[in-house]
This record gives structure tokens, sequence and C-alpha cells, in this order.
């Protein structure tokens, strides 16, 4: 995308066909638009692909699914609308893996586990949180993790998420007393204002629309603070391991 740099910032594209593109969102761009009238991954890459195939009028694209602000890493969107329908039923029948990569204050009591919540999400104040089975409005959120790696105070975990409700790693991760590195929302006492929250989109697996050939898109963090702090190395040999 370098003719689009002096517009938006540059966006690898991991991969491309006719159905469906994969690319490593930039972190603190939005995924779609919103009021604040920022920067966004559907805007930036329906402009992109408009230039790059010289196609003339509106240009198709599908948001299959979504990344928070700051977090950035494999996305993935659906060129034609028939493709959008099929990716959408794939993350509908939990038939679409999402694996992330955190940096965490603090240890995990267990080296890999699963985490189990009730969340709540407030629409006014768009924060979430932990809230009794039953609550009225709340949904079950359910991840994986694996410990990678700790670096003194830090770990860095590789997660698998079954649900995908708002904010859910970073609430699920301060529930267990392990917030994220970075999240002021909710890590409160543990982080600085300023710092970049450590969460990144590492693998998105799916059915291929069209041929139904299992596609994987993989994006590794990139080498500064904390991330540099672990061998990143260690992400691409641990989604190997994820058939």
């Amino acid at each position: 995308m370098t003719h689009m740099k002096d517009k938006y910032p540059d966006i690898p594209i991991l991969y491309e066909d006719n159905h469906v593109l994969g690319v490593s969102k930039p972190v603190n761009i939005l995924s779609q638009e919103d009021s604040s009238g920022d920067p966004d991954m559907l805007t930036i890459l329906k402009d992109d692909i408009k230039v790059r195939y010289n196609k003339p009028g509106n240009v198709f694209l599908g948001l299959v699914h979504r990344l928070d602000r700051p977090v950035g890493g494999a996305m993935v969107f659906a060129k034609t609308s028939k493709a959008a329908s099929r990716l959408s039923e794939a993350v509908r029948s939990r038939n679409f893996r999402k694996l992330y990569v955190a940096v965490v204050h603090g240890r995990m009591k267990k080296p890999t586990g699963r985490l189990i919540d009730t969340l709540y999400k407030d629409s006014r104040s768009n924060t979430v949180s932990v809230v009794p089975k039953g609550t009225e409005g709340s949904k079950e959120a359910i991840l994986d993790y694996t410990v990678l790696e700790t670096a003194g105070a830090m770990s860095l975990v590789l997660v698998e998420l079954h649900t995908g409700r708002p904010h859910q790693i970073r609430v699920q991760f301060s529930h267990a007393g392990c917030p994220l590195y970075g999240d002021q929302r909710y890590g409160k006492g543990f982080n600085k204002a300023g710092q970049q929250i450590a969460l990144w989109s590492a693998l998105v697996g799916f059915p291929h629309p069209v041929t139904k050939e299992e596609i994987r898109i993989e994006s590794t963090p990139p080498e500064i603070h904390p991330w540099n702090s672990f061998d990143t190395a260690r992400i691409l040999e641990e989604l190997k391991n994820y058939q």
C-alpha cells in the first residue's frame, strides 16, 4: 500500500484473493467508521482496492470481525457479499478461530487454563464488567490461555477466544488478577498514562468461503517494548500447534 502512505498508515496485506482480504491492522486505527471521523480500516482498504484495481464506483468490502482500536494484528475482510455471508456464518457457528497474544502483569495461577466469566457491557460508559451469572443483559465469555514465557513481573500469554465479547480478553485477565500491560481502562494501578496496550491478533483461521480450504492468517507483534522483553519467535512456533 505504498501509494497510500501519504494519507494513511501502511497496512501490510497478508492474504488476498477474489473473495477474502487479510491484513495486519496497525494499532490505534478504528475497525470501522465512528463519530470521531478518525481513519478506519474499512474506508482505508476500500480506497486502496479502488486505486489498486482501478475500480469505478463503490467498492464492496465486508467487515467480518472487529478489533478494538488499540489492538493491532491479523484481521479479515470479505470482498464479496457471498463471502461476507459465509464468513459471518463461520463466526456465528464458532468455526472461525481467533488467537491473540498479550503481555499481562503478574503470573497466572496455572500455565494453561480456561477462563469462564459472565460479562455485562454498560453502553453509556463503554465499559465491561464481570457480573453474577443470570444478570439481565449479561453474556458468557470463554477463553483458553497458555503462558508462553515470563519475564520479571510480566507474562506473555497466547489466548484463544471461544466467544467474541466486547473487551473480553482485557476484562477476563484483569478479573483474574493479571491485567494487560498498558490497559488504562481495566488495569488502573498497574499501568501509566500513554502506554500502548499489549494485545495483538496473532492468528485468524477459517474455512475459505468458496473453496472451503482452511485459511490461516498470522501476524506477530512489533519488536518494541514490552513485546521485546520476550522471544516473539516463540509465538510463531506455538501457532503451529493450532491446526
